[in-house]
């Protein structure tokens, strides 16, 4: 029998157990039906951004960003593309004008900057702009497949 997993859903932000070998079978929330995984990234805010750090067992890479940013508005589109090719991660985003305290809690000094996190930790970080490629490229350098 396969392990289970934590996975915080990206809609409700309700935590549900998914079978390990079951998370490439596109699994639903129990709470609001909606895909858990569902390949693009999810805005997170003070509070769902604490429940999918303490709440999940999978990986979770986060885009602080700012509406103004040109850098920032540039790798969008790349970075949903990234999280559509790795369903296995779930990528956030964190508006670090929108939430100021998240951008001081991490120490966010430039952005964007990409913050990967396992078990409620930061594990990974870097800053600038990256294509799908290289975003990709990056989180299996952190020995994430993606």
């Amino acid at each position: 029998m396969s392990a289970s997993l934590k996975v915080v859903c990206p809609s409700c932000h309700a935590t549900n157990r998914v079978p390990e070998a079951r998370l490439g079978d596109a699994p639903n929330c129990g709470a609001c039906k909606r895909p858990l995984l569902p390949g693009a990234p999810v805005e997170l805010g003070e509070e769902s951004f604490s429940r999918h750090i303490g709440n999940s067992d999978i990986p979770l890479l986060v885009d602080f960003w700012a509406p103004w940013c040109a850098p920032c508005r540039m790798m969008a589109p790349m970075f949903a593309e990234a999280a559509a090719r790795a369903p296995q991660v779930r990528f956030a985003k964190v508006d670090t004008q929108g939430q100021p305290a998240l951008g001081q809690q991490y120490a966010i000094r430039s952005i964007p900057t990409l913050m990967l996190f396992r078990d409620g930790r930061e594990v990974a970080r870097q800053a600038g702009a990256m294509d799908t490629g290289g975003i990709l490229a990056w989180l299996r350098g952190q020995g994430v497949a993606a």
